[in-house]
Formats: structure tokens, C-alpha cells, sequence
């Protein structure tokens, strides 16, 4: 008895010369007889299709449609491209080609399990009947786990579902400069469609060791906290930490608006925030001229899980674009803790067995194969880099939780933000004992490494003796000085929002402050005196300014001109 069933789909039951062909074409491609069913399926006005097994043959109109689109895909050159379509098309003839194609087996929050696709791959990108997209995420003997981008109201259990044989990517381009995208490259900014330039999968390996070079150049932040004491370099990954409202998208914003005129590409990946805070960010990057060399790639809150899954790694695509191409680019993932918390919510829903604080196990690698991602290439490779800024959020200052010792380990420098110090009036917020940069000197110019001095050492004292004398009444006079210089130092690291300041600023700041000038500067003035110096060095001593900035060195005799002239602006103003 034959036992093997093929099954053909039409608006029109086929007659016998064409069930004749069928056997014979069974015989041809499977060497074997088959008994062939007929359903009626008025879908089909045209053609027919035919399931084999896990083999599917679409000679419906739509099927030979998607055929031909394949086709016409394919032409590649960007000459005369109108000759070679016109050519394609009248050579187009539909082939007899097997699809493999599935069957939903049950879906619900975001995710499919799918049957029938015995050869779908991690990473694979699906397509459901209604149109609908999903990535494979699941691979179990029998079934496949899929998770949907878009809403899965349209897919419903016995839905067919289509292999792709893609794996998930994002189109990339200059283009995208200056734009707002969803997780899948999708313009969201009402401005019209972006004409890509490439396709990158938006998981891809990262740069070997060989293909590297040392961090040995810096990305200035404008924060003169950061630049002096935890420089971030071109190909570093540092970890922006802190608890909620302490000033942590503050700082990655101020190093992006930092960055205009210096050729460097700015990417911000915005997970799982709400819709108006992003918009709101935008506004203000377009106010300071920052868009015309950033990207915002935005999961907002009300996206799905799988979308705020894939944001950063679609930004690091688009950076890696870039980087490719031998330039500089700074990228901020905002935040890694609501992206880890929607990879717990897939995960969860995919029946993974829970680990601590109910994450998977693989966690930790989900974030290592992003950040790793980031690198200073090679000359051979281009010489491009990418710097990436990922932020966490902690709860009550505990840099103990999971999450954040995590990507701790991971990344090359913290900078820690705390709470009782922001709401002291210190802004940015930066413990300066709890914050390191492993990269340190290695991202400063040799005048910013030669101004900042002892100014950490001091800062530690400084926090020491004033721990130690709190409840002290009577103090010598080298104490109090002491205690003045420390309060002096402290009062120079605050600075407004939006902005940062130059290299020339930070240095003729750090070398007064640091010589101990602004000592008897009341410090409710203290501030605005330097800015005021600052200025009058730009207006009066230009020449000095100009050499800081366009050098990057700082001589030994510039430097006590500095100092002097410090003393004379204190003296005579």
C-alpha cells in the first residue's frame, strides 16, 4: 500500500493528463510514487500549490510574483540597470523550485512555535502567511520557537510560514545620518524614506586581535570630570552607571553634542524609553546642530520585546557601516538593563529554564558579543573605530546586582553616578572614587595628561580629611587650606548641561584651579570667574588657546605662562 501523499491546492480540481504529469514529475524528483490529493482552496485563482512532505512547490500567482521579485533582486549593478531588468524579465520563466514551509502550532505574546521547518537556522528570518516577520530563536527536535516584529493578531495556529534562508539585518548608509529609526532600519521621523546604501546582519562577529590596534586617541566628552581623570578613547567601551534620574543619558548626550565638527559619527540607541523622552532628545540634539552626525535607532517602551531585543544590535550594525569605512563613530545603547529585561521576558516566554533574578544563563553573552563589537581597527582595516557608551541603571546604588557586575566585566572603565552627590548640587553626579577608566592616559593628549596632574590624588585627600575633620571644631590653618583647595576642586567639576567644554578651557581651568589661584574666589562665584578667564584668555591670548587646541601639547613654558596670566586676570579683574 502506498503510503506516501501528495497534496495539490487549487480553485480547480486538476484533470487526468495533468494528475498524469503530477506522477511523472513524482517519479522524476523523488523516485518514488505518490498518491496525489486535491483540496479545493479558492485563494488560488491562479496556478496551484503543491505540499510534498516538508517540500512546497508555489505555482500560485503570488508564488511566481515572489519568484520573479527574487529575480529582479538580484540584479546588482548600479549601470545600466534598466537593460539588464528588461532582460530579466522577459527571460523570466517560474521554477519548479521546493519551498519549506511550516505551520504555526500556537502563538501568543510576541512569540510562534512553528512545525515543519527541519532546516530553519538560528537567527533565520521567517515570514507568516498574513505578512507578518519573525526570527528564529528556538530550536527544539520537532519545532521551532519564533519571535514576531510585528503584531501577531494576523497569526493564528495553522498559519503557514515561510523560510527566508536570511538572517536578520538592518540597511545601512549615509543616508541614516541625521535620521530616527525603528529597530529594523524604518524611518519614524516623518521625513521620508532613506535610500540604503548596504544590507548588515545585525549580528556579526567581532573584530579579531589582529585586526585591532591599541586605544591611543581621545573622544572628548566636554565633561571636564571625565576628560581628566577617565578619559573614554576611540575603540573603548565605557560603562556609564547609576540609579534612576542621575544624570546618566545627561552625560552621553553632552559627549554627542561634543563631537560636532570632529568628523565623528554618533549613533543613540534609545531601549525601552518612553516615546516623548526620546523625542524630546531629539529636539534638543537638533538644537545644538548635533543631528547633522547622529542616528537615533529608538525601541520606544511600547514597542514589543523582540524590537527592544534587537535595538542595540541593529545601532552597532549601522556603527560597524562606518567604522568599515575608516571613520570614527560613538555609540550609546540607552539603557543595557530594560534591553536585558526584554531579553528575560523572550526568554522566559520561550520556556528557557530562569537563572538568578529569573535571567538565562546565557545572559552575560548577550551583552559581551555587542560590546566586544566595538573596536579601534587596524591600519589595514581602515583605521575606523567604535566607541561604545553603554549605560545601566542600578537600584539604590547597588553595582553588586547581576546586570551591572556583568557588563562591569566586560567593559574597559566605569563612570559611577550617584545619587546623594546630584542631589547635593554636584552635577555630573561622578564619584570620583568609584569610577575608572583602564585605558587612562593612553586617551588623553599629552596637554590634558600634563594639566590634570594630581588633581585624583587630591580629590581622594581631600575626601579623606573631610570625612576625618566633620566633626571637628578646632583646625589649623594648613587644614582649613586644605579643606579650601579640596572644596575649590570640587566646585570646578560642576557644569551646566549641554555644555561641554573645549580642550583649550579644560586645560587653562585645570592648570589655575590646580596652582591653587582661585583659592580666595568665593565659591558661589567661583564658576562664573572661570568662564570669565576663560574668555579673557580667548579674547587677549589667543595664541596660547589656538596652540592647546590644534596641537594637543602643552609646553612647559605655556604652561607658566598660564599660571601668570591666571594670576593677573584674579589680581586685576
Amino acid at each position: 500500500m502506498n503510503n506516501k501523499i501528495a497534496v495539490l491546492f487549487s480553485d480547480v480540481a486538476p484533470n487526468s493528463v495533468q494528475e498524469k504529469r503530477f506522477i511523472e514529475f513524482f517519479r522524476e524528483k523523488y523516485h518514488a510514487d505518490y498518491k496525489l490529493i486535491w483540496k479545493h482552496d479558492a485563494s488560488i485563482k491562479k496556478g496551484f500549490r503543491l505540499e510534498i512532505e516538508s517540500d512546497v512547490f508555489d505555482w500560485s500567482g503570488e508564488g511566481m510574483l515572489r519568484q520573479l521579485n527574487s529575480a529582479i533582486k538580484s540584479v546588482s549593478s548600479k549601470e545600466n540597470v534598466i537593460p539588464l531588468l528588461k532582460d530579466k524579465l522577459e527571460k523570466f520563466v517560474p521554477e519548479a523550485v521546493a519551498e519549506e514551509i511550516g505551520r504555526v502550532l500556537s502563538v501568543g505574546d510576541g512569540i510562534a512555535y512553528v512545525d515543519g521547518l527541519e532546516n530553519a537556522t538560528f537567527g533565520e528570518i521567517l515570514i507568516f502567511e498574513s505578512g507578518v516577520r519573525g526570527m528564529v530563536q528556538e530550536l527544539r527536535e520537532n519545532e521551532v520557537g519564533c519571535i514576531l516584529f510585528d503584531e501577531d493578531e494576523s497569526v493564528s495556529e495553522g498559519s503557514l510560514v515561510r523560510r527566508t534562508g536570511k538572517t536578520a539585518g538592518i540597511p545601512v548608509g549615509e543616508g541614516f545620518i541625521g535620521r530616527v529609526v525603528d529597530s529594523l532600519g524604518k524611518p519614524i521621523d516623518g521625513a521620508g524614506e532613506i535610500k540604503e546604501a548596504d544590507y548588515y546582519p545585525i549580528e556579526g562577529p567581532a573584530p579579531g586581535i589582529v585586526d585591532r590596534k591599541p586605544v591611543d586617541s581621545p573622544i572628548q566628552t566636554g565633561l571636564l570630570v571625565i576628560d581628566s581623570m577617565f578619559p573614554v578613547g576611540k575603540g573603548q567601551r565605557e560603562l556609564i552607571i547609576g540609579d534612576r534620574q542621575t544624570g546618566k543619558t545627561a552625560i552621553a548626550v553632552d559627549a554627542i553634542i561634543n563631537q560636532k565638527g570632529k568628523d565623528v559619527i554618533c549613533i543613540y540607541v534609545a531601549i525601552g524609553q518612553k516615546s516623548s523622552s526620546v523625542a524630546s532628545l531629539v529636539t534638543k540634539l537638533r538644537k545644538f546642530g548635533a543631528m547633522d552626525y547622529t542616528i537615533v535607532v529608538n525601541a520606544s517602551a511600547s514597542d514589543s520585546a523582540p524590537l527592544q531585543y534587537i535595538a542595540p544590535y541593529s545601532g552597532c550594525s549601522l556603527g560597524e557601516y562606518f567604522m568599515n569605512k575608516g571613520k570614527d563613530v560613538l555609540i550609546v545603547y540607552d539603557d543595557l538593563s530594560k534591553h536585558a529585561a526584554a531579553y528575560r521576558t523572550l526568554s522566559l516566554l520561550l520556556e528557557r529554564s530562569p537563572g538568578r533574578e529569573a535571567y538565562p544563563g546565557d545572559v552575560f553573552y548577550l551583552h559581551s558579543r555587542l560590546l566586544e563589537r566595538s573596536a579601534n581597527l587596524s591600519d589595514e582595516k581602515g583605521g575606523g573605530s567604535m566607541t561604545a557608551l553603554p549605560i545601566v541603571e542600578t537600584q539604590s546604588g547597588d553595582v553588586s546586582a547581576y546586570i551591572p557586575t556583568n557588563i562591569i566585566s566586560i567593559t574597559d572603565g566605569q563612570i559611577f553616578l550617584e545619587s546623594e552627590l546630584f542631589f547635593d548640587g554636584q552635577r555630573p553626579a561622578v564619584n570620583v572614587g568609584l569610577s575608572v577608566s583602564r585605558v587612562g592616559g593612553a586617551a588623553q593628549t599629552k596637554a590634558m595628561k600634563k594639566a590634570s596632574g594630581t588633581i585624583k590624588l587630591d580629590l581622594s585627600q581631600y575626601k579623606e580629611m573631610e570625612v576625618f575633620t566633620q566633626f571637628s571644631s578646632d583646625l589649623d590653618d594648613a587644614t582649613l587650606e586644605q579643606l579650601k583647595y579640596g572644596q575649590v576642586l570640587t566646585y570646578m567639576l560642576r557644569q551646566p548641561q549641554y555644555k561641554p567644554m573645549p580642550v583649550h578651557r579644560q586645560v587653562i581651568t585645570l592648570i589655575a584651579v590646580l596652582s591653587k589661584v582661585f583659592n580666595d574666589v568665593p565659591l558661589d562665584r567661583l564658576n562664573g570667574r572661570i568662564n570669565e578667564m576663560n574668555e579673557w584668555f580667548e579674547a587677549n591670548h589667543s595664541d596660547i588657546t589656538d596652540r592647546i587646541e590644534q596641537s594637543g601639547i602643552l609646553s612647559d613654558e605655556d604652561k607658566k605662562s598660564i599660571v601668570s596670566l591666571a594670576k593677573d586676570f584674579i589680581t586685576l579683574r
